[in-house]
């Protein structure tokens, strides 16, 4: 999704390596949209039948990232003595995503580039090998130093942040509006003026991630009305900045107008939205100065 030259390049490319069987690296910033598409390229593909699996390179010890890759035979490790199936073995027929690729130990790189080269791999503890019938997407922030694949043919895709391709903001915002006013049940009116303005000013640090999170917290705030920039919590003037008070007062009203009118004016339902009791939320609510009945 995007109208940006250098999206519509990653599409393109997208969709070749989707029509092929080789490997590929996909890198870009946090939340730019890489595990997005390496599904969409596994959909495109002839094992969109087959299991989409994603392993990451974090969260897990080190000493266990061979078994989350390769698997192992029972009793390899004491304290985990099972077998366990890898990643390339739960992939099989279908397409495994290694996330956070740069963080892959060398020794662990040069076995798989081993088993790329040859076709098959071996779990840890078991000296029978396995074919390896999984395609292989590596996924990392930066681009790879250097890349396990080495003079195998494979698909490289960098995907640009949304600072790099401002023209996408507008239709990404628009297709996250829609996608969460449907899951919400709501209908989706757009976006106000000063909204579209401010989206267009924000930096996305976060990417299309944050967009996304953004334009679905405003929603809830906003229900079914068009959603504002103050909904948005951006501005559509940057260098003002309001103080710690008044941001406070804007959110505490945002948040109570758009429960009430979730909730149609019950101000008891609403409470137990907020996990608020029913008095204290209903001091909140005359803080703000809302008035619930014109949520009825």
């Amino acid at each position: 999704m995007g109208a940006s030259r250098a999206i519509q390049d990653v599409i393109e490319r997208a969709v070749a390596a989707g029509a092929s069987d080789l490997p590929i690296r996909i890198s870009g910033p946090e939340g730019s949209g890489k595990e997005h598409i390496a599904r969409a390229i596994h959909s495109w593909s002839a094992r969109a039948s087959g299991p989409f699996v994603a392993i990451s390179c974090i969260g897990v010890p080190e000493a266990l990232r061979g078994r989350e890759l390769f698997g192992c035979a029972e009793s390899t490790y004491p304290s985990l003595p099972q077998a366990y199936d890898g990643g390339l073995q739960r992939a099989a027929g279908g397409t495994l995503l290694i996330d956070h690729a740069d963080a892959l130990p060398s020794d662990l790189v040069q076995v798989l580039t081993k088993s790329l080269t040859e076709g098959r791999f071996q779990r840890e503890g078991d000296a029978s090998p396995l074919a390896l019938q999984a395609r292989i997407i590596l996924v990392s922030r930066e681009p790879l130093a250097r890349s396990p694949f080495h003079d195998l043919p494979h698909h490289d895709l960098e995907i640009p942040g949304l600072e790099e391709r401002n023209e996408d903001v507008l239709p990404l915002a628009a297709h996250f509006l829609a996608v969460t006013a449907e899951d919400e049940g709501l209908e989706a009116v757009g976006f106000t003026s000063d909204a579209r303005t401010a989206l267009c000013a924000e930096e996305w640090p976060g990417n299309v991630r944050e967009l996304a999170q953004r334009i679905a917290h405003a929603l809830r705030l906003s229900g079914s009305g068009a959603i504002s920039a103050e909904a948005l919590m951006l501005s559509a003037q940057p260098e003002e900045v309001p103080s710690f008070k008044d941001a406070k007062r804007a959110f505490e009203r945002r948040y109570v107008t758009g429960l009430l009118r979730r909730c149609g004016g019950n101000i008891s339902r609403a409470a137990r939205l907020a996990k608020k009791d029913r008095k204290d939320f209903y001091d909140v609510i005359r803080r703000t100065g809302v008035d619930p009945s014109e949520f009825r």
